[in-house]
C-alpha cells in the first residue's frame, strides 16, 4: 500500500514539476483577466474605428457592413441552392425550408475537391470550376425545372454595398487565384454560370461564414444575433446599430457587421502580448504582418505553434532529453488535430505518446506530461483571446441597447470549436467571467455556412416580399401632387357653396358667419370673463387685456373636467355642470359680485345670428348631449345661470375656438387674417369679404368666418383618396358619416387609422409575428401622442420598442421601423390635406382682393401643430407648393382660446 502511495506521490510531483517547466518557459502566453479586459479595451476601441468613416480605411478591424437587415423569423419558405467557399474543398447544397406551423429545414449536399493549381491559377478558372460543380449537382439531383435563388458563402474579406454584390479585399487560407482582389466575386460567379451554361439560378445573396452562421442558429433561437467561426481561421459578425455604422446611408434598424477580427493587431495594438513565437509564425506565413490575431487564434496556426514550441524545449534539453527528429523540424507535422487528441479526458497522454512517437521521438511519461500542458497552454490562449474580442462585441451591443442585463445566444462554427474536447467550456466560462451583465448562450451551428447562405437568401426573399407588400399599403395612404391640386380645387368649390344662399343647406363645409367684423387694433383694454369649452377639459378665466405703449395680456384660469356621463348625457346637465364651474371660479377668484363682460369660446358648429347668438349644428369630439343641437348655446347657459340663481354673466360673444386663435394672433400682428386649429379637431377661419357672405345682410367690410371643414368630403369628394383603414375609422365613431375631412387630419383620429394599418399588417404576418394582442384590438388605445413621440428625430428605435411595449406589443427592430413608417405616412397625409387645404383659403383671400401676390399671416393652435416634429413643415411645404402667389406666415398662438374670446368680446364692446 505504501508503494502504491509514493508512486502516486511522486507522478502527482512529477506532473507538478512539468507543468511548471511549461510554465515558466510559456509564462508570456499565460493571460490573467486584467491583462483579458485590457484587450478586450482594445478591440473595442478598433470597432469603433472600423465603424467610423473617417478611420475606417487605417482600421485593421474592418467591420464590414454585410446589408443583412433581419434575422430569420421563423416564417421563412422555399427551396435554395446554396455554395460555401472558403478551404480546399468546397460544398453546394440543396436546402428546402419549410414553415406550416413548425420549422423545418431539408438539405442535400456534395463537397467538391478543388484543385491546387485551380486555388493558385486564374481567378476565371476558380469559378469556372465552382459553376461547373454546381451544374453537376443540379444535373444529379434533377434541379431545373424553375428558377432557383442561391446564396453564396465566400468566406473572404469583401466590401458590400448590397447584399448580392461583394469586392474581395484580399485572399487568406492559401487561396492565392489571380485577378480576384479588387473585382465583384458575385459578378465572376455570375458569369462562369453564364459561360458554363444550362443553370437557371439567380445569385440573391453573398455571405460571410461567420454570418451563416449566425443566420442558421438564428433560425432556431430568435435572440441569435452574433456568429463566431473558431476554425481554420477565426472570425465574428453581430447585428449592429444602423446609427452607428458610418460606412452605409440610413439610421433606422440594423445591420450585420461582419468584423474580420483576424486582422485585430495588424496596426500593432497588440504587440505587447505577441510572443517571440507568434512572430516566427507570422514571419513564416504567406501574409506576413497580416491577421495577426488569427494567427494567435485558429486552427491553422495552433498547431504549428505547438510544433515551434516543443522544437525550442527540445533544443534546450527541456523535453526529449534534448533530441530533436527531422519530423518535429518540418513545418506542418503537428497539425491543430494532435492538440484535439492530446487534450482528450481520458485518452490524452496515450495519444500524446502515439503522436510523439510518429514524429520519430522517445518521449518519456514526464515528456508527454509536458507536451499536454505545452497543448493547454496554447488552445487555453486562443480561447481566452476569442472570449476578450467576443466580450467587447457582446458589451457594445448591450450598451448600445441601453439594456443593464443583455439576454443573447451566439452561434458559433469552426473545427477548434466543435472537435477540441475542452475548448467551448473554456471559451464560455471566459465570456461569462468578463461579461456578468450578459446572459449568453452559446449554440453550436448545424451546417452553418451553406444553411445559412440559405437563411440569408431565405431572408432577402422574405423582406423583399414584405416590403413590397407594406410599400404597397402604405401607398394607400400616400398623396400625388395631383391628388392635393384635387384637394386644394374641390375645397375652394366647397368655400364658394357653403358661402351661397342656393347651396348652403346642402353644403358639407357650412362656413359659417361669426359675427365678428375686425380683428383687434391695439387699442382693446379692460378686464374680461372667458369661458372655453371644446374638449373633456372646460376653463374659466379672467382675463386683463392693457392698451398704449406697452400692451399687455394677463390671465387668471382653472381648469375643470367635464365627465364622461355630463359629455353623453342631457343639455340641461351639461350646462348646469358648466355653470357649477363658474361659480367654483368666482369664488375662487372673490368675483362673486362682479359682473364682468364674457366671451364664451364654444369649439363645436353653431349657426350664428349675431355675435352673441349661436345655435349648435352638431356635436364633434365625442359630445352627445341630448336637446342641444338646434338650440342657442348662449341661451342655455343663460337658462342654467338663472336656474342657480347666485350670480348673473354679461354675455357679449360666442366664439369658436378657431377664431379665438386668429383674434390672438391678430392681437400681435396685424396681418393675421387666419385662424387654423390642428389638435383634437381641425378647423380654419378667415376674414371674408362681406359681399360675398350672401347669408347675412351687407356688402361693406370683412366678417370672420368659421369654414367648419371638418365636414369636407361628407359629399363623397374624397372617395378617391380615402382609404379602408378611414373607413374602419368613420364607422366605428360616434358621427358615422360626418366630419371626414377631420377624421383624416385631426389628432383625434390619426392614432386610430394608425391602429387599424398595425391591424392589417400583423394580420398578414408583416408585423408583430402576426400575432394581433388583446390591447391591439382595443379602440382608441393608440393615441395621437404616440405619433409624436415615435416620429422624434431625437427618439432611437429602443424608445420606440419602449412605447410599444407599454401596449403590449412586443416588438422587433425591425417592427418599431415599419410603425414608424405607418405613423409617418398617417400624419404626413394629415399635414398635406391641411395644407392643400389651406391653399384654397389664401388663394381666395388674394382673388378676392383682386392682388397678384399676398402676405398673411394665420394663427395656429392645437397639439398637432405644436407638438409633431413634422407636421407643421410638411404643412408650410404644402401651402407654398399649391399657393405659389402668396407668402403665408404661420405664428403660433399662445393660449388662444381663452384670450382670443377676451379679446373678441373688447372689440365687440369697442364697436358698439
Amino acid at each position: 500500500m505504501f508503494a502504491v502511495h509514493l508512486l502516486s506521490f511522486y507522478f502527482s510531483k512529477l506532473q507538478e514539476d512539468q507543468i511548471k517547466k511549461v510554465d515558466r518557459f510559456l509564462y508570456t502566453m499565460r493571460l490573467s483577466d486584467d491583462q483579458l479586459m485590457d484587450i478586450s479595451a482594445r478591440f473595442r476601441a478598433e470597432m469603433e474605428k472600423g465603424v467610423s468613416s473617417e478611420s475606417n480605411a487605417t482600421a485593421a478591424v474592418k467591420m464590414l457592413p454585410t446589408h443583412v437587415f433581419s434575422t430569420p423569423d421563423g416564417s421563412e419558405e422555399g427551396e435554395f441552392l446554396a455554395l460555401d467557399l472558403g478551404g480546399s474543398e468546397f460544398k453546394v447544397l440543396q436546402v428546402k425550408v419549410s414553415d406550416n406551423g413548425r420549422r423545418k429545414v431539408e438539405m442535400e449536399s456534395e463537397t467538391y475537391p478543388i484543385p491546387e493549381e485551380v486555388l493558385n491559377g486564374r481567378g476565371t478558372d476558380l469559378f469556372v470550376h465552382v459553376a461547373a460543380s454546381l451544374k453537376d449537382f443540379m444535373q444529379r439531383n434533377h434541379i431545373n425545372q424553375k428558377r432557383k435563388p442561391l446564396g453564396f458563402t465566400f468566406s473572404f474579406p469583401c466590401g458590400q454595398s448590397k447584399v448580392d454584390e461583394g469586392v474581395l479585399l484580399s485572399w487568406s487560407k492559401n487561396y492565392k487565384a489571380r485577378g480576384v482582389i479588387g473585382t465583384d466575386v458575385v459578378d465572376s460567379l455570375r458569369q462562369a454560370i453564364d459561360q458554363v451554361g444550362e443553370m437557371d439560378v439567380d445569385v440573391l445573396a453573398l455571405v460571410n461564414d461567420t454570418v451563416g452562421t449566425m443566420m442558421t442558429c438564428g433560425y432556431d433561437d430568435e435572440h441569435c444575433e452574433v456568429g463566431v467561426i473558431i476554425g481554420t481561421g477565426t472570425n465574428a459578425c453581430y447585428m449592429e446599430e444602423m446609427r452607428h455604422i458610418d460606412l452605409v446611408e440610413g439610421d433606422e434598424g440594423r445591420m450585420c457587421i461582419n468584423t474580420e477580427w483576424g486582422a485585430f493587431g495588424d496596426d500593432g495594438t497588440l504587440d505587447d502580448f505577441i510572443t517571440n513565437i507568434d512572430r516566427e509564425i507570422d514571419a513564416a506565413s504567406t501574409n506576413p504582418g497580416k491577421q495577426l490575431f488569427e494567427k494567435m487564434v485558429s486552427g491553422m496556426y495552433m498547431g504549428e505553434m505547438v510544433r515551434l514550441i516543443l522544437l525550442k524545449m527540445a533544443k534546450q534539453g527541456l523535453l526529449f532529453q534534448g533530441k530533436v527528429s527531422d519530423a518535429l523540424r518540418t513545418k506542418g507535422k503537428f497539425p491543430t488535430k494532435h492538440i484535439t487528441l492530446i487534450e482528450q479526458y481520458k485518452e490524452g497522454l496515450r495519444n500524446t505518446k502515439d503522436i510523439l512517437l510518429e514524429l520519430g521521438l522517445s518521449p518519456s511519461e514526464d515528456d508527454c506530461v509536458a507536451v499536454q500542458h505545452v497543448c493547454t497552454i496554447v488552445s487555453f490562449r486562443s480561447a481566452n483571446l476569442c472570449a476578450a474580442a467576443l466580450a467587447a462585441i457582446l458589451n457594445r451591443i448591450r450598451q448600445n441597447r441601453k439594456l443593464k442585463r443583455l439576454r443573447i445566444t451566439v452561434g458559433v462554427d469552426g473545427t477548434v470549436y466543435r472537435t477540441h474536447p475542452q475548448y467551448p467550456k473554456r471559451l464560455h466560462k471566459v465570456v461569462r467571467r468578463l461579461v456578468p451583465e450578459c446572459h449568453v448562450r452559446f449554440v453550436l451551428s448545424e451546417s452553418g455556412s451553406g444553411k445559412g447562405a440559405a437563411m440569408v437568401t431565405a431572408v432577402a426573399q422574405r423582406l423583399a416580399a414584405q416590403r413590397k407588400e407594406i410599400d404597397d399599403t402604405l401607398a394607400l395612404l400616400s398623396l400625388t401632387p395631383e391628388n392635393l391640386l384635387e384637394v386644394r380645387d374641390q375645397m375652394r368649390v366647397e368655400l364658394e357653396r357653403g358661402l351661397r344662399k342656393d347651396s348652403h343647406s346642402t353644403a358639407p363645409v357650412k362656413m359659417l358667419p361669426s359675427f365678428v367684423y375686425r380683428t383687434p387694433n391695439g387699442t382693446e383694454r379692460g378686464k374680461f370673463l372667458a369661458l372655453d369649452l371644446g374638449g373633456t377639459n372646460f376653463r374659466v378665466l379672467v382675463v386683463k387685456i392693457r392698451s398704449g405703449i406697452r400692451k399687455s395680456v394677463r390671465m387668471y384660469n382653472k381648469i375643470y373636467t367635464i365627465p364622461l356621463e355630463i359629455m353623453q348625457g342631457t343639455g340641461e346637465e351639461l350646462f348646469d355642470h358648466i355653470v357649477q364651474c363658474i361659480s367654483d371660479f368666482l369664488d375662487y377668484m372673490g368675483m362673486k359680485n362682479t359682473r364682468l363682460p364674457l366671451g364664451f369660446t364654444f369649439s363645436f358648429p353653431c349657426r350664428q345670428t349675431g355675435i352673441d347668438k349661436g345655435s349648435l349644428v352638431s356635436w364633434t369630439k365625442g359630445f352627445k348631449a341630448t336637446d342641444c343641437e338646434g338650440h342657442d348655446v348662449v341661451d342655455m347657459l343663460r337658462e342654467a345661470v338663472k336656474r342657480r340663481n347666485e350670480f348673473d354673466l354679461d354675455i357679449v360673444a360666442v366664439v369658436n375656438d378657431t377664431v379665438g386663435t386668429m383674434m390672438t394672433c391678430a392681437y400681435e400682428d396685424p396681418k393675421c387674417e387666419i385662424g387654423l386649429i390642428a389638435g383634437t379637431g381641425s378647423n380654419v377661419c378667415y376674414m371674408e369679404e362681406m359681399r360675398n357672405i350672401e347669408l347675412v345682410d351687407g356688402d361693406e367690410g370683412k366678417m370672420c368666418v368659421n369654414t367648419e371643414w371638418g365636414g369636407f368630403g361628407e359629399n363623397g369628394c374624397m372617395e378617391n383618396i380615402r382609404t379602408r383603414f378611414d373607413r374602419e375609422v368613420d364607422e366605428g365613431s360616434l358621427n358615422n358619416g360626418k366630419q371626414r375631412f377631420e377624421k383624416m387630419t385631426s389628432g383625434m383620429y390619426l392614432g386610430e387609422i394608425v391602429r387599424q394599418v398595425l391591424i392589417d399588417l400583423t394580420s398578414r404576418g408583416l408585423l408583430f409575428r402576426g400575432r394581433i394582442t388583446e390591447p391591439l384590438k382595443t379602440r382608441g388605445i393608440f393615441e395621437t401622442k404616440f405619433l409624436s413621440q415615435i416620429e422624434s428625430d431625437r427618439l432611437a428605435l429602443l424608445q420606440v420598442r419602449s412605447i410599444l411595449q407599454q401596449l403590449g406589443l412586443e416588438s422587433t427592430c425591425r417592427d418599431s421601423i415599419i410603425v414608424k413608417e405607418v405613423c409617418g405616412s398617417v400624419s404626413r397625409r394629415a399635414a398635406q390635406l391641411c395644407g392643400a387645404g389651406m391653399a384654397a383659403v389664401v388663394n381666395k383671400i388674394r382673388e378676392n382682393r383682386g392682388l397678384n401676390h399676398l402676405q398673411i399671416t394665420v394663427g395656429v393652435d392645437g397639439t398637432l401643430y405644436k407638438l409633431h416634429p413634422h407636421f407643421s413643415g410638411i404643412l408650410k411645404d404644402t401651402v407654398k407648393a399649391l399657393a405659389p402667389e402668396c407668402d403665408v406666415e404661420f405664428v403660433l398662438s399662445e393660449d388662444g382660446s381663452g384670450k382670443g374670446a377676451a379679446l373678441i368680446t373688447a372689440v365687440a364692446r369697442r364697436q358698439k
